[in-house]
């Protein structure tokens, strides 16, 4: 068995665990044996882009043929460090290896991850044993059906269990995003007895502004809701109506680029004379840059001409989104709680800040989340090192790094290496960031989840191959097993579950446009709805659930064991995927896991009661 020199994961080795505020002491241990001869051990401690400083480390005696060195750091200011031992001896030293331990090196390897954040950073209490649940809006439910297509080109789509179009508009017959389904605020508002039967206590909406494609990630009008969804005054009762469930609402914001068919940019008339593409002396020219070098003769979103980029260091743009009156100001003033910000990573970081700033003036219970696709903390952009994690920009991110280890973890994925990506995101993320952290399974933007679990990967391929696609009956049962044990593991892990419209009844679908189709309200599924529900329930009864520690027990073959230590609560998560009964221990009491199932036991911290709770 290897030996332990150190390990990041373990209080014997680090305290305190992960990621801390700027000031606080950090303690690290090291253990060299003594048949190693002398050392002097260093701990050598690097900030970002900046010179290594090396401490040296204190002697704390010799104990079983090992000698024994501790360190105590304070870094002062935010950002990331990194840190390795040196022996001094022989050219050795102590590197990074995977699941956090040291390993001997003679050659410079991995180092090891410090996060520093800002003491002041706080993030919403609301929202971190909360479910959350995102809504595609067009694909909802109408709850004013027969209304009028507020704009010629759209198509509406009377038959609600159709599939989108998908034919690229580039086609004499391509209608791919001008097929409409109806959604609408109405409909949203009639079924949140639904969702709050299904524990929801937060709803993320995909676009709402008017624009002109289904997905209204083209925004037309930041001021104005799209006509079909229904009017700012709808918006506003529809708010009012969660507050009464208990339910907030929080919209996505797309503020890198606009529509090329906007009241700014106007490249197709609709809006009139005006328009930074037809007018040079439009008060909206400077959000966008024109130059002849591009393609189509303006900067674009990944080339898209439909969809023009903005420059955010406009100061009349800035204003326009976070100032008095602007778009953050007017959609929390209608009964928004918060936003999320759609391509985080393409926006820089002091108008993150700003936008943050507007956000946070509405009250500090606002929520802020950025869509970012790996970890956060060490994203990269315009030559540097992304800030939007530390306390001044975003409150947290779409934990893409979680999906997957839960997606491929159910698919039969190495357990041990699954925990290590697990646990690499919980030591690197500030905690404020990670315990309203959004997890999920499916986003308008991938495979739904069932699909991601359970069918042929689509690997590149086209949309006539995707279209129509569905699991087998026969291997249904089972794909239904293992989305929930994947929601399982989702509810439980440190941050907010979220749970893509549809996914609770095994909505099938690959990408866009497949997982976008209008929610099958006659489906009679309810092998996962219950389950789902029931955890809900769980994250609000156990406090080891709102921010508590994690701890990993047990990763090996197919079982995934972890702990959430709460202040009055522990919970023990068991996840077997495998096709056997588990028998095991929790607590130090025999417990049982059915095939690709998964047990949680609660217990108090005072010794007493113990919870049972088991699905499958």
């Amino acid at each position: 068995m290897p030996y332990t020199f150190f390990n990041s994961r373990l209080p014997r080795y680090k305290t305190p665990f992960g990621a801390v505020p700027a000031d606080t002491p950090v303690t690290l241990h090291l253990d060299v044996p003594v048949d190693y001869g002398y050392v002097d051990p260093h701990l050598v401690l690097t900030k970002d882009r900046e010179d290594p400083v090396h401490y040296r480390m204190e002697f704390d005696g010799q104990q079983d043929g090992t000698n024994h060195f501790s360190v105590t750091v304070r870094p002062t200011t935010s950002g990331l460090y990194f840190y390795y031992f040196d022996l001094y001896t022989d050219f050795r030293k102590i590197c990074r290896g995977p699941g956090g331990e040291g390993q001997l090196t003679w050659v410079m390897k991995d180092s090891w991850q410090l996060t520093v954040y800002e003491p002041d950073f706080q993030t919403p209490d609301w929202i971190k044993n909360g479910t959350m649940y995102q809504i595609f809006p067009d694909r909802f439910y109408e709850g004013d059906p027969g209304k009028p297509m507020p704009f010629a080109d759209r198509i509406y789509r009377a038959d609600k269990t159709g599939e989108p179009y998908f034919w690229p508009t580039e086609q004499a017959e391509g209608y791919l995003n001008m097929d409409y389904f109806g959604g609408d605020f109405a409909g949203i508002r009639q079924k949140l007895p639904y969702l709050k039967s299904l524990g929801v206590s937060c709803i993320y909406l995909n676009p709402i502004f008017e624009a002109h494609a289904n997905h209204r990630y083209n925004t037309a009008d930041y001021l104005k809701a799209d006509p079909l969804l229904g009017t700012n005054q709808d918006f506003a009762e529809l708010c009012k109506a969660a507050a009464e469930q208990g339910i907030r609402i929080i919209l996505d914001g797309v503020f890198s680029h606009t529509g090329s068919d906007s009241l700014y940019f106007n490249r197709e008339g609709r809006y009139g004379p005006g328009g930074a593409y037809r007018d040079r002396r439009s008060p909206y020219r400077s959000w966008y840059d024109f130059d002849s070098g591009y393609s189509c003769g303006y900067r674009s979103w990944w080339g898209f001409d439909t969809l023009p980029e903005v420059n955010e260091n406009s100061p009349s743009y800035a204003e326009f989104v976070c100032g008095e009156g602007g778009v953050i100001d007017t959609w929390l003033k209608l009964g928004a709680s918060g936003f999320r910000l759609d391509v985080a990573d393409e926006l820089p970081d002091g108008f993150i800040e700003k936008i943050r700033a507007a956000v946070k003036a509405h009250g500090p219970d606002k929520l802020l989340i950025g869509e970012v696709w790996e970890d956060a903390t060490t994203k990269e952009g315009w030559g540097r090192r992304r800030t939007y994690l530390r306390g001044h920009g975003l409150d947290t991110t779409m934990n893409y790094p979680f999906r997957n280890a839960a997606i491929d973890f159910v698919r039969g994925a190495d357990a041990g290496e699954i925990a290590d990506r697990i646990l690499s995101i919980c030591e690197n993320y500030p905690k404020p960031a990670l315990d309203c952290a959004m997890n999920f399974l499916s986003t308008h933007d991938t495979e739904r989840a069932i699909t991601a679990i359970a069918d042929e990967p689509a690997n590149g391929r086209d949309r006539f191959w995707q279209s129509g696609r569905r699991i087998p009956l026969g291997r249904m049962e089972d794909a239904i097993r293992r989305e929930l044990l994947a929601y399982a593991l989702i509810f439980t892990l440190p941050g907010v579950p979220c749970i893509y419209y549809g996914d609770e009844i095994a909505m099938q679908g690959y990408r866009d446009p497949f997982n976008r189709a209008y929610y099958d309200w006659t489906s009679t599924e309810r092998r996962l709805r219950g389950p789902m529900a029931n955890l809900a329930q769980l994250r609000r009864s156990c406090d080891a659930f709102r921010g508590g520690s994690i701890e990993l027990v047990e990763a090996a073959g197919d079982v995934l064991h972890f702990r959430r230590i709460g202040k009055t609560q522990t919970a023990e998560i068991i996840l077997n995927r495998g096709p056997h009964l588990l028998c095991t221990q929790a607590f130090g009491k025999a417990a049982e896991v059915n095939p690709q199932g998964f047990t949680i036991l609660v217990e108090d911290n005072d010794p007493g009661r113990v919870g049972y709770f088991k699905i499958y």
